[in-house]
């Protein structure tokens, strides 16, 4: 006959705490997988059908967000975005096919004709900085193409967002 002696019980080591949060973890994730399996079994005899196809029209984009918050430095923007987009002029505000001069776009664009003013103010300020005593009207006449322009448009809308106008 053989007797069994049980060794004396001894409490198991202290585990630190990322040995315990790794435990936690092995533990979490075969909880997780069986959450997984069982909704895959339980929703198994579920009929799929095809979702209905959607379309979205598209929408042109009509507002272009303008990189200056203030509210001269914007209208400059928004004149230089329209005379890209509607064409450049150099004989009228606007010509029989809707391309416009500066101070057309600069016009159309602003929300008074205090602000167009204030606008056209900045921009003959930016073309009297390299061409001395000229006027927006024979400055744009004497130009060849619309980069120029738009050149000094922007240069305007710097220099209103700069002074905070």
């Amino acid at each position: 006959m053989t007797t069994l002696t049980r060794a004396p019980a001894t409490r198991p080591p202290d585990l630190t705490l990322d040995e315990r949060l790794a435990l936690a973890s092995l533990a979490m994730d075969e909880r997780c997988t069986l959450a997984v399996l069982a909704v895959d079994v339980n929703s198994a005899h579920i009929p799929a059908e095809p979702l209905p196809e959607i379309t979205v029209p598209y929408l042109p984009q009509t507002v272009v967000p303008a990189p200056y918050t203030t509210p001269l430095a914007a209208l400059l923007h928004r004149a230089r975005i329209r005379l890209e987009t509607d064409g450049w002029t150099r004989d009228a505000l606007v010509d029989e096919q809707g391309q416009r001069c500066p101070i057309g776009a600069i016009r159309v664009e602003a929300s008074s004709r205090r602000q167009a003013d204030d606008a056209c103010v900045l921009l003959l300020e930016a073309i009297r900085r390299d061409f001395a005593d000229e006027t927006i009207p024979a400055w744009n006449a004497r130009q060849t193409g619309a980069a120029p322009v738009l050149l000094y448009l922007g240069r305007a809308a710097e220099l209103g967002h700069a002074r905070g106008l």
